[in-house]
This record gives C-alpha cells, structure tokens and sequence, in this order.
C-alpha cells in the first residue's frame, strides 16, 4: 500500500512540475519588445467545428499578439488547398495526409510535409432526420446511409 501511495505521490509531484514548467514558459517578455509581423496564409479544405480553437485565437486576436498577421481562407477541396500551398498562395493547409500522398506520386518536387492528427478525429458526424433515443450502431442494420462528398476518403 505505501509502495502505491509512493507512486501517487511522485506522479503527482511529476505531474504538477510538468504543467507548472508549460504553463510558466508560454508567459515571455516579449510584450514590449518591438516585433515583426508575420504574414500567413492558411487554407483549410471546409470549415470544422473541430477548427474552433482557432477560430477563437483569430476572433480573440491571440495571432496579432504573436505578431502573426493571419489570413484564413477556405479551399473547398483538398485539391485546391493542396493547390493553394504548392503554388505558394498558402503557406499552410489544412487537409487530410491523403492529398499529399497523391502529389508526391504525381512527382512534386517540393511535396509538403503532414502534421498527423491535428484534430484526432476524422471530422465526420453521424445525424438522423429525427432523433433516435439510446442510439446503438446496430440501428443502422437495414439502414441506407447517405457518405459525404463523392471522392472523399471515408
């Protein structure tokens, strides 16, 4: 038992000097120092309530006080946010690994380079026309479920 309490203890202790060091190193002085703007332009393929973090750092103004002058635009397509970066309109997209995978195949030369699981999750909802109380998978037996966008990766 004194052995469990021990590994609590130490985990907590670890713990709690981890978030202190992360929490403390993001507070810099860099307020009164006088800083370039940065001009950026990220092109995402459609607009994610996954995304939210970042549309509440462009609302709230969190870029600017980086010195981070963001322009947003949506592509509507991982081809043309894909599109968008390699021609140099965006310097970032946000797009499925897929995309990339077929540019370096069609021989880019200066394919991209992913961040995996920005968002961890796919992206994709399940809804129904009406509500299905204590919804289980197996209610869509016999179902006909409509996928997304012809061509998307699902």
């Amino acid at each position: 038992m004194k052995k469990h309490l021990f590994r609590f203890f130490t985990m907590l202790i670890c713990l709690t000097a981890v978030l202190s060091v992360s929490t403390l190193s993001g507070c810099s002085g860099r307020k009164n120092a006088k800083q370039e703007t940065v001009k950026l332009t990220l092109n995402e393929v459609a607009h994610s309530i996954f995304y939210a973090p970042m549309y509440v750092a462009i609302q709230e103004g969190y870029f600017e006080e980086e010195g981070i002058e963001l322009t947003l635009v949506t592509g509507f397509g991982a081809d043309k946010t894909m599109t968008a970066v390699l021609a140099g309109e965006a310097e970032i997209g946000f797009m499925g690994p897929e995309t990339t995978v077929y540019a370096y195949n069609e021989g880019a030369k200066d394919y991209v380079v992913n961040f995996a699981q920005l968002t961890q999750r796919a992206g994709n909802f399940l809804v129904a026309r009406e509500e299905i109380p204590d919804f289980t998978w197996s209610d869509l037996k016999g179902k006909e479920v409509l996928g997304g966008r012809k061509g998307a990766v699902f």
